[in-house]
């Protein structure tokens, strides 16, 4: 399957996002794309927002920004996952949701972000809703797609979480804030999480003063399939099962395995 990994500066308007993310899957799904990774927060994104910022532009996933990527992806034909900031039921926090859209436009999944970050100054907690950590696989094109978010990278129980429920490509949209050692530690995480997993991985990140970018398309044997640095764009590469298959014959380390995760 002919995936892309897309990034771009995202504001706090959902519509203006919307319009921004256009040619980006539009451009992918010209040059095959089959999926189009879209960044974290790509719905609406300000740096430490307070939790009424968020609040406010929250949306249902059945409502604006979520019902444009769908017809998006129907139109083009691809699959899309998009990060956005879901609407909590009254009195209840919104949550950093992942959507994952079929080439008709219908939603194959939802995953809602389980370690919040709470790091590097921030508090995303305090205006985020803590939910508990679910495995979110959706089979797509024979692969079977676990998805996670952001700071949830830096956690590899997270990635052993999904591969226990059958993934074999991890999707990582981020909005890797920027900082000293910053990129270095996106790189050498996204090609970790693929060498121990023996998956692809592909990172999806933000662009902007606060953003690094450097969105990456990871075999899994660690090698760096395709890149982009800190500009607005997209990048395609080949995803095969075949690959995955191949790799983790020559290294069993899954199947070598002493322990399990399970959720506290």
């Amino acid at each position: 399957m002919r995936i892309a990994v897309a990034q771009l500066e995202a504001t706090r308007d959902p519509q203006d996002n919307l319009a921004a993310v256009a040619p980006l899957v539009a451009g992918a799904a010209a040059d095959g794309a089959e999926l189009v990774v879209l960044p974290e927060y790509v719905m609406s994104y300000e740096p430490r927002p307070t939790a009424e910022v968020l609040a406010a532009v929250a949306e249902p996933l059945d409502g604006p920004f979520v019902t444009g990527l769908a017809r998006l992806a129907e139109r083009h034909g691809t699959a899309v996952v998009a990060g956005v900031v879901e609407a909590g039921r009254l009195g209840e926090l919104p949550a950093n949701t992942l959507v994952c859209l079929g080439a008709d436009g219908r939603l194959l999944g939802a995953y809602r972000k389980a370690h919040l970050y709470d790091a590097f100054g921030d508090r995303e907690s305090e205006r985020l809703r803590r939910v508990a950590p679910e495995a979110v696989v959706v089979p797509l094109g024979g692969l079977h797609l676990g998805l996670m978010t952001c700071y949830d990278l830096r956690f590899p129980e997270m990635a052993r979480f999904l591969l226990d429920a059958g993934a074999d490509v991890l999707v990582v949209p981020a909005a890797w804030v920027a900082g000293p050692g910053k990129a270095d530690h996106w790189d050498t995480l996204l090609r970790a999480r693929a060498i121990e997993s023996t998956a692809y991985v592909l990172g999806a990140g933000l662009v902007g003063p606060r953003c690094t970018g450097r969105s990456v398309v990871v075999g899994p044997a660690g090698e760096v399939v395709a890149r982009l640095g800190t500009q607005a764009g997209f990048a395609v590469a080949d995803v095969e099962a075949d690959e995955v298959a191949r790799v983790r014959a020559d290294n069993p380390s899954l199947a070598n395995r002493r322990f399990e995760v399970r959720p506290r």
